[in-house]
């Protein structure tokens, strides 16, 4: 949390355009995906990321987010690359290739959010639709390394024209996820693949 509001202050100091911009209404996530907000998020703009998700977030990021991926061609990354820690070896990146089985797919998703260290078990995976395609919806719940925050996360994710499309909901298990759960999924539930 310290980092986040060190990076907004910085933000704010070098007159760099706002890291937060309110998300209502239809939005196009990319050319091809676009969702119906009936209750307001805020999306993230942080300097610097060039993540290819887009993240939004209802309490701020330490307390839930929900990403999505629009379209992620085959070979490419599904996060930004990061450095190595001192002393220590640069976290896996997570890369998509449209030839995955449902099991790699979702083994990325694994790696996704274990990459800083934390500690992620996967739940139920099952059959389901996402943006009209179909897909998966996943379940996996993790301890965050920096703070030991227990975590519970869902996802779902469709390949479309050799394309990912994707998008997971995460938050803590204590009260914050069953109460936010509901406004995810409400997004989620709209979300189109335009032809």
């Amino acid at each position: 949390m310290k980092l986040w509001i060190a990076t907004l202050a910085l933000a704010v100091l070098a007159g760099c355009a706002t890291p937060i911009e309110k998300v209502e209404g239809e939005r196009a996530l990319s050319e091809s995906l676009t969702v119906q907000v009936d209750s307001a998020w805020n999306r993230m703009n942080l300097p610097g990321a060039k993540e290819p998700y887009e993240t939004w977030t209802q309490e701020g990021l330490t307390l839930d987010h929900l990403r999505f991926w629009s379209g992620v061609a085959s070979g490419q990354p599904m996060a930004q690359k990061r450095p190595a820690p001192p002393g220590g070896t640069a976290p896996r990146v997570p890369t998509f290739e449209a030839t995955m089985t449902p099991e790699q797919l979702v083994q990325q998703f694994e790696i996704l959010y274990a990459a800083d260290g934390s500690l992620i078990t996967m739940g139920r995976i099952e059959p389901a639709r996402f943006a009209g395609v179909n897909g998966l919806r996943i379940e996996f719940e993790w301890v965050r390394k920096d703070d030991d925050v227990q975590l519970k996360g869902v996802g779902w994710l469709a390949v479309s024209n050799g394309k990912l499309y994707a998008a997971t909901f995460a938050a803590p298990r204590l009260y914050f996820f069953d109460r936010l759960y509901p406004r995810a999924l409400a997004v989620v539930n709209t979300a189109a693949i335009k032809p």
